[in-house]
């Protein structure tokens, strides 16, 4: 490993670059969001939100290679209307999703280029990851081996029972509100995803399946306009952060 500047570490391979491939889950029906097509395709500034999160890793100079995973019957119209149409010539495969997320991004994984090194995956409904944010994830996974991008609470958190009754306050200097980008070595995270199907165990994100295996998963600080687009008020929000930023 070499350190080139501090706080960028890249592992130097044969032709002395690191290959990184994002994997972008955009399998979503959108139903929070109560519109007639899955949320990834509504509009946002004009063009589909997916494409704003697919031009982060398009455009980030660290980034190799994309792997897009959609629901099955829109593979064929997303590679000609939305990968040949925006020229989004850094995804190599555009494959069909599972019946949940995680099978989505088994499938993603499964489909990996040979000289893949470190892995990216990022929710295809986060349009605003930033480059230096990409950048920090992947950094840290070859540091770490693995990392998650999140919020550290800013509130007082309360565990309750079903009821709603408080049953402990846990110590907000210890708590992360976990997002994406998420980054791991392939190794690290190719296994877990697949002991995770052994087990037939579903987790909330990938993290947590490394977790499982006692290996070791560091946060690193987000970004403030990193959320999900979720609901239409998300979606609202989103519209008038690219109005401000014109």
């Amino acid at each position: 490993m070499k350190q080139n500047h501090p706080g960028s570490f890249f592992i130097i391979m044969a032709d002395g670059e690191l290959k990184i491939t994002a994997v972008i889950p955009a399998g979503g029906s959108g139903r929070r969001m109560q519109a007639s097509e899955a949320k990834q395709y509504l509009l946002l500034d004009g063009i589909p939100l997916l494409v704003h999160t697919l031009r982060s890793f398009q455009e980030s100079p660290v980034i190799g290679n994309i792997i897009l995973v959609v629901p099955p019957a829109d593979v064929a119209r997303i590679q000609s209307d939305l990968v040949d149409a925006f020229a989004m010539t850094k995804i190599r495969r555009v494959v069909a999703g599972g019946k949940a997320r995680q099978d989505s991004v088994r499938n993603g994984l499964a489909v990996l280029p040979a000289d893949c090194e470190i892995v990216l995956i990022h929710d295809a409904a986060r349009p605003f990851v930033s480059p230096a944010l990409i950048e920090k994830a992947v950094n840290g996974a070859v540091r770490e081996g693995a990392v998650a991008a999140g919020v550290r609470a800013r509130d007082t958190v309360k565990q309750c029972d079903r009821e709603g009754r408080v049953t402990a306050t846990l110590d907000r200097e210890q708590i992360w509100m976990a997002q994406t980008p998420q980054a791991f070595h392939r190794a690290i995270i190719v296994a877990a995803h697949q002991k995770a199907q052994i087990d037939n165990f579903y987790g909330t994100d990938d993290a947590l399946l490394v977790e499982r295996m006692g290996i070791p998963v560091r946060m690193i600080d987000s970004i403030p306009d990193n959320m999900k687009i979720t609901t239409a008020e998300d979606l609202a929000w989103a519209e008038y952060r690219f109005s401000i930023r014109k």
